[in-house]
């Protein structure tokens, strides 16, 4: 008798595998965004997660520098092609996690891998306008993972071949295939599953542009936090005009004694990121108030961002590889009890907003 796949399993060890995905592995490889996911309406947390499972997914396979970039882009074409279909096939899965299971040394993204069939599935369950949103989104994605193997293909720690974004263009291509579209998707989904927001769906693509500018603020955030450990793996997100401007190569960015001189960089990039999240706070205060979880999960990452800004800004040494941004667990437990009061008044998140700006310093 075969063996059963995924299609047959038992309706008991079905419910098994999608309550193990969408919990003990969701919250694995998801790190601090498995707060916001949970704190979702229960209608939208399904579809999110399972979006969120097949982005983290593609974002092992682009990202494991153990194996060759052009294997990792075959790798991404590949879960690319399997996406596009209305059953994926486990044989090309199976290959997919062989290639990799003895490459990685995070437990939870290993046990994601072997989890692939599965994964597959449950997203083969979802409904037919979620499956088209969720594989937009996927496949979004994974066009700036590809794209991103293409334009920074140097070796780890080799200084001479590190490149820049050539332009702001790049920059802002950048920042929505890889988080902008993250906010598209939100956005739409949030409309499909919530009676709340109709009156959103009649002008969806003003709500959409907010969205995505929503996702382009947290990752322009998590470029800046990023620069030294980014150099170090051959990409400089920075645009090469920006380091014309203050006279320094991207190269000479992995030098952390040039971090007075690039000082510049920092701030015009900070002053990027702060643009965008004056659209996230009208996105935030947008929703409606009786959408408390909807609020409440775009609410923290906004207070984040900000606040990782503020941290960013005050760093001497922002080159330093050794010295991670990172906001204070304490500070994050306290505003999310405070968000749980503050998140019923648009004055009150408005005023939250602005006291942290007022912390990031710009001179």
């Amino acid at each position: 008798m075969p063996p059963e796949s995924a299609s047959f399993l038992p309706s008991s060890l079905d419910d098994v595998v999608r309550h193990y995905l969408l919990n003990e592995l969701l919250r694995g490889v998801s790190r601090s965004f498995y707060l916001t996911l949970r704190v979702l309406p229960q209608p939208l947390r399904e579809p999110i997660s399972v979006a969120y499972l097949l982005a983290r997914a593609a974002d092992t396979l682009a990202d494991t520098t153990a194996v060759p970039m052009l294997k990792r882009a075959a790798a991404l074409q590949q879960f690319h092609a399997q996406l596009q279909l209305d059953k994926a096939a486990d044989a090309p899965l199976e290959r997919l996690r062989e290639a990799y299971i003895d490459r990685l040394n995070h437990i939870a993204e290993s046990e994601l891998l072997t989890k692939l069939s599965a994964l597959f599935e449950l997203f083969a369950r979802q409904t037919g306008p979620d499956r088209a949103l969720i594989r937009n989104v996927v496949l979004t994605l994974i066009e700036g993972m590809l794209s991103d193997l293409e334009n920074f293909p140097a070796p780890l720690n080799d200084a001479a071949t590190v490149t820049a974004l050539p332009d702001e263009q790049q920059l802002a291509r950048y920042t929505y295939l890889v988080a902008g579209c993250v906010g598209e998707f939100w956005t739409k989904i949030s409309i499909a599953h919530t009676d709340e927001l109709q009156a959103w769906g009649e002008a969806e693509a003003q709500h959409s542009n907010l969205g995505i500018r929503f996702g382009q603020a947290l990752q322009m955030t998590n470029i800046l936090r990023d620069v030294p450990r980014d150099l170090r793996l051959g990409r400089c997100y920075l645009p090469q005009p920006w380091l014309d401007e203050v006279g320094l190569t991207a190269a000479a960015l992995m030098n952390a004694k040039n971090s007075a001189a690039a000082q510049p960089l920092l701030i015009k990039g900070i002053e990027v990121a702060l643009a965008h999240y004056a659209l996230a706070e009208a996105y935030v205060t947008a929703l409606p108030r009786r959408c408390l979880r909807l609020r409440l999960a775009a609410l923290w990452p906004l207070f984040i961002g900000l606040k990782t800004l503020v941290e960013l800004s005050q760093q001497k040494e922002w080159l330093e590889v050794a010295h991670v941004c990172k906001v204070e667990r304490g500070w994050v437990y306290r505003m999310i009890f405070l968000s749980c009061g503050a998140v019923f008044s648009n004055t009150l998140l408005r005023w939250w907003c602005a006291h942290l700006r007022r912390g990031i310093s710009l001179v």
